[in-house]
């Protein structure tokens, strides 16, 4: 079966520009978002920051993300750099759910 062989796409914690931040602004396990944040000054509030599943771009800190989208495609693996082994990751996949 095909399927078997195809490696995971890309899961990176993203900022509201699609801009790669680190993974645990996203919640300790991959694909558990982390919703909410405390403003400094005073309440709680959405967070910034969600998971970007497939698409192009890279794992560092700062890069650019685009042609996938915030919601796991149906029969798709993600891995993100933490599951992947660290960040610098060049890999660029396609697929994945565009908003």
């Amino acid at each position: 079966m095909l399927a078997a062989c195809r490696k995971p796409e890309m899961q990176r914690c993203v900022d509201e520009h699609n801009v790669v931040v680190d993974d645990s602004l996203c919640g300790n396990e991959t694909g558990q978002q982390n919703n909410n944040y405390y403003h400094p000054g005073g309440g709680l509030y959405p967070s910034p920051f969600r998971w970007y599943y497939g698409g192009f771009g890279g794992y560092g800190p700062g890069s650019i993300v685009g042609g996938g989208g915030y919601v796991p495609m149906a029969g798709h693996s993600y891995a993100s750099s933490t599951t992947r082994g660290g960040f610098g990751s060049t890999h660029a996949s396609g697929g994945g759910a565009v908003e």
